[in-house]
């Protein structure tokens, strides 16, 4: 996939999971662990991060959140809006529940699928950004080579502190299981694959190429800050903004991308979401941010349908 990389991070962040470091050096990130110490101290700094709206429609109410596909271990925890958000509902609806088996057996036919030829120097390339980023090495022996360019982009933000095991799917999926939700998918995996895999060796090495540039350039990372920040603190402005300042969309293939990316795919997001609704589930659907701005947002594309939508924070 090419420089709109950022709006990929849903399906890579949340498959990456926590990541063992191959060696305990000064430079490595910490590993990404799941202890109740972490719960507690999250649950004593949460406060309401994203972007969350009431949507109501025939005398009752769901909600729809906008999600960051990485964040920090203090994050860990529900504000006060997302806790009470959480229960009024009887469903927590992502853009694919991973934990799914359905999910992991997509996931799994993935890596069998047959490796794709790219340049020996560009394969050591990605080797060594592999190994810099304190990864296993061995775990490039497997899988479509695009996605595991793809992933090690997704995975730079943990020497900045921005880790996907502790992504906002990561939280809603926990606290879902814990208190006995269904968790749904509005999409599937193999939809969201068909967006990053590569239909032959050609376009496997631009795709690989072009997100190992992305990885080396540091304004690359000053992007993840911005968007990250920006979310933290709820400023939907400077994501609405995104396309004008994160120096990714320039060309036409480009913003064909970007619409292929976020635009093209609301419109089934909310055929998802009002599906449920319609049901006479009360639903929690957690969508990446980026998917709440544009023309074709998906708290318009629900105010359209006729739902009442307001911002709670």
């Amino acid at each position: 996939m090419k420089k709109a990389v950022f709006a990929l991070m849903a399906l890579l962040a949340f498959c990456a999971g926590p990541v063992s470091a191959q060696a305990q050096r000064g430079t490595c990130p910490p590993t990404a662990s799941y202890s109740q110490a972490l719960f507690t101290k999250a649950a004593l700094q949460a406060r309401d991060r994203g972007f969350l709206w009431r949507i109501e429609r025939n005398g009752r109410s769901s909600f729809l959140y906008g999600t960051m596909h990485v964040g920090k271990a203090e994050w860990m925890g529900l504000g006060p809006g997302m806790r009470k958000a959480l229960d009024q509902v009887d469903t927590v609806a992502l853009e694919v529940d991973m934990t799914s088996d359905e999910a992991q057996q997509q996931l799994q036919q993935v890596a069998e699928l047959a490796p794709r030829v790219i340049p020996q120097t560009l394969r050591e390339r990605l080797e060594r950004l592999w190994v810099a980023e304190c990864l296993p090495l061995d775990q490039l022996s497997s899988g479509p080579v695009e996605l595991q360019a793809m992933t090690l982009v997704a995975l730079m933000g943990r020497q900045q502190g921005f880790d996907p095991a502790y992504a906002s799917e990561v939280m809603l999926t926990m606290t879902a299981h814990a208190e006995k939700l269904p968790v749904v998918s509005l999409e599937s995996v193999s939809s969201q694959l068909n967006l990053m895999l590569s239909p032959d060796d050609a376009d496997a090495t631009e795709a690989v190429s072009q997100a190992l540039d992305q990885l080396e350039m540091p304004q690359t990372r000053s992007v993840l800050t911005k968007l990250t920040v920006a979310w933290e603190h709820n400023d939907l402005d400077v994501l609405a903004h995104y396309q004008d300042w994160c120096d990714c969309v320039h060309t036409e293939r480009e913003r064909a991308d970007m619409k292929t990316l976020l635009d093209d795919r609301n419109p089934g997001l909310a055929n998802g979401i009002e599906r449920l609704h319609a049901s006479g589930q009360r639903v929690f659907a957690a969508v990446g941010a980026l998917h709440m701005t544009g023309p074709l947002a998906l708290p318009r594309l629900l105010a359209a349908r006729g739902f009442t939508v307001q911002r709670m924070h």
